[in-house]
Parts: C-alpha cells; structure tokens; sequence
C-alpha cells in the first residue's frame, strides 16, 4: 500500500516509515524538518513541506496518489501549550484539518492518527480504558481531543474510517541502533536521565517525592517506540479489511515510577547519575497507566518489549552512538 507518512523525520514516524518499508509498503514522508531530520527517513520518498500550505499538500497527493495517511506532525510539548496555545491549535487543529480537506478531495478514506493519554486529565482510576471520561488539562491535550472528535464527525459525514492511537509515554530507540530521540529541547525522563548518565547532562531533576506511589514518585506506562509502530501497522490492517472508526489506548498496562527508571538507566549504563529533588509540578497525576486491552483483541496488537531493562538498554545503546 502507499502510506503518506506526516512528520515521518521526527521520533515516531521515522521509526514508523523504516517499519512500513520493512513490511513492503510504499511510503512518503512529508515533513517540514522543523523538529525532524532528514537523515532519520531510511527510505521512500521524501518531500519537505507543511500542512499549512494546502498547495503543497495537492501537489503530494496529486504525485504519490496515498492510500492512507499516518500523521505524527503534532507539536507535543505540554508547558509549551499553556504559554503559546495559539500556535499549538494552529498546528495540530487547524493543520490537521487542512489535510483531511485534501484527503477527501482525493478520496483518501484511511487515516491513523497520534493521540494521546493526555486527552483524559486527571485519571479517575487507574489503569486508564478508552471509556474513561474525557477532560484534557492543557491546549496539548485539548488539540489533540478536538481532532478525535472531529474524525468522529469525518467518519459519519464523509466515510473517512480512522483510527486514534492514544500513546502513553513512547520510549526507547530502534534495536537495530539505527534511529533513537534526539529532541530539541529534549523533555521526555528516559533520554534525559541517559544523557546524565553519559555525561552529556550534569544532572537529573525529580519533580516530587511525596505522591501517594510505593517510592513518592510519579509512575508512568512506557511503550517500547517499536511497539507503538506495531500497533499502526496493526491499524493500518484493521483499516484496510474494512474496519470502522475507533480509538485505542496503547501502553504497556504496567508503570514504572521515575526512581525505577533511574535505577534502570544507572544499571543498563553502569553510571551514577546524580539526582536533584525538586517539587511537583501542577498537573501530574500520581499514576498514568493504560489499560491498553481493546488494541490487544480489536487490532490483534501485542507488544514486545515490555521490560524496562531493555527500553532503556535500546535508548542506552543510541545514546552512546550520540557521543561519537
């Protein structure tokens, strides 16, 4: 199949793109490498552009001809979105609706989206089902639940058949050693506790110890990045044998709390890392664990790199390949 992948140079989509290829389909990567790098797409087509220019977006369907679209073009990062909503929904709401326009004038009716954990809040019990009421916090999370709602809409109206892939916290680095997080500014815990551990940082912060967790600190569910492009492809098939709109948690189903994964990154690495104890940042639950069941039966999703010793044994390994 031909699979338009949107934002295939950044974390996920370029671990995606390099699965899709490796599963034999035709991919093309649309991405504006204004956080992405173009040495991370490992083959297909490449074209450097941006969902806000619609002519750009009919010259790319007009020439490749997509039979479904990925998009992992969102901006993700929570502080940013309270101090700057307005670029936030102008990107992941206003973009994003710019190429479901076009999809449609092409008659593209499979899509897969990047959603998240943070279009429910504050959780009101934990692990976390797709029934859990949604109550998003921040214009992240609100941006990312105004387009599930608005693909509800699409699937009704239009026959556009989607389906909504809610990440809890992606984590590790292609075992292959090929691709790996390289943020700017890099925010997520396992990259940034593994850059102190290689030097590359002085120190780690910890944000609150005295949460209501057998440690004091936060728990959060991690999914190996191998297992969240998994769980696309598994879409991309559920999608293709014809079946309908839907949203899916995805995670591991088990957390690890931020002192777990400290002392997994100082075993993997054999490294001391020193930890600086700060306080609880507004707006972190105590635990944020999915309860990722109906992927595992509805799109036949199984995961496999479920310990944290290997998640952080694969970050490890592209960390240090970052040192050279």
């Amino acid at each position: 199949m031909r699979v338009l992948v949107v934002g295939g140079a950044g974390y996920i989509g370029s671990h995606m793109v390099k699965m899709l290829l490796g599963a034999g389909h035709e991919v093309i990567t649309l991405d504006n490498l204004s956080s992405g790098h173009r040495d991370a797409v490992l083959g297909g087509a490449f074209v450097k552009g941006d969902l806000a220019d619609p002519e750009c977006l009919n010259q790319v369907f007009e020439q490749h001809q997509p039979e479904a679209v990925m998009h992992f073009a969102s901006y993700i990062q929570v502080g940013e979105s309270v101090r700057k909503p307005d670029i936030y929904y102008r990107n992941n709401v206003t973009n994003t609706l710019n190429l479901l326009d076009v999809m449609l004038k092409y008659d593209v009716k499979k899509f897969i989206f990047s959603s998240t954990a943070a279009v429910f809040g504050e959780p009101d019990y934990v692990p976390i089902d797709e029934a859990h009421p949604n109550r998003p916090l921040n214009p992240y999370g609100r941006s990312k639940w105004m387009i599930e709602q608005v693909l509800a809409d699409y699937s009704k109206a239009f026959d556009l058949r989607s389906v909504c892939l809610r990440y809890f916290n992606a984590a590790g680095a292609d075992p292959e050693g090929q691709l790996g997080e390289r943020h700017d500014p890099e925010t997520h815990l396992i990259p940034l506790i593994l850059q102190a551990a290689s030097g590359r940082r002085e120190s780690i912060q910890v944000f609150g110890r005295d949460y209501d967790t057998p440690d004091g600190t936060c728990i959060r569910d991690y999914i190996h990045i191998v297992d969240l492009c998994s769980a696309h492809l598994a879409a991309l098939e559920y999608l293709t044998k014809g079946g309908s709109s839907d949203c899916f948690n995805l995670g591991n189903g088990s957390g690890f709390s931020v002192q777990e994964v400290i002392d997994a990154v100082q075993k993997v690495s054999g490294k001391q890392v020193t930890v600086i104890n700060g306080p609880r940042r507004e707006g972190d639950p105590a635990r944020l664990v999915a309860d990722a069941k109906r992927a595992r039966s509805t799109l036949a999703w199984q995961p496999t790199y479920t310990a944290l010793d290997t998640i952080v044994s694969h970050a490890w390994q592209w960390e240090l390949k970052q040192l050279n």
